[in-house]
């Protein structure tokens, strides 16, 4: 039961709910991209994705300097919970308009293969 209420703790948080829908429509974001959709500080971005690292429901891996992260769809309970989510969410006026946010965001930002591990996948954010 502990780590049910953990991650329901870390998504009733809504800042990290938008993440989470955001991560439930892109395999994977970078940490910058993160913090401009939510429009907060790297430091409070991190602080987020921190809380839903520990909650077991994000995975993240470092790519050079920048942190990537992504939903931990192997955890049985990460997936039921993130299957509720989905239909709690669908539809939502706000998570829509993040969605369309988050699409601006990944037209201006570079994270393919080709980068090297010096250059910032977010360069333009």
């Amino acid at each position: 039961m502990d780590h049910i209420v953990t991650m329901l703790k870390a998504v009733s948080d809504r800042n990290r709910l938008r993440v989470v829908a955001a991560l439930m429509e892109h395999r994977e974001l970078c940490a910058c991209q993160i913090t401009e959709l939510l429009h907060v500080a790297g430091a409070t971005a991190s602080r987020h994705m921190l809380v839903l690292a520990s909650a077991g429901i994000v995975i993240s891996n470092k790519k050079g300097r920048w942190v990537h992260y992504r939903l931990n769809r192997d955890d049985d309970m990460v997936a039921s919970l993130l299957g509720w989510l989905a239909e709690v969410l669908a539809g939502d006026s706000d998570m829509r308009k993040d969605l369309h946010e988050l699409t601006s965001i990944l037209s201006r930002t570079t994270t393919g293969e080709e980068q090297s591990v010096s250059e910032s996948p977010c360069e333009s954010v």
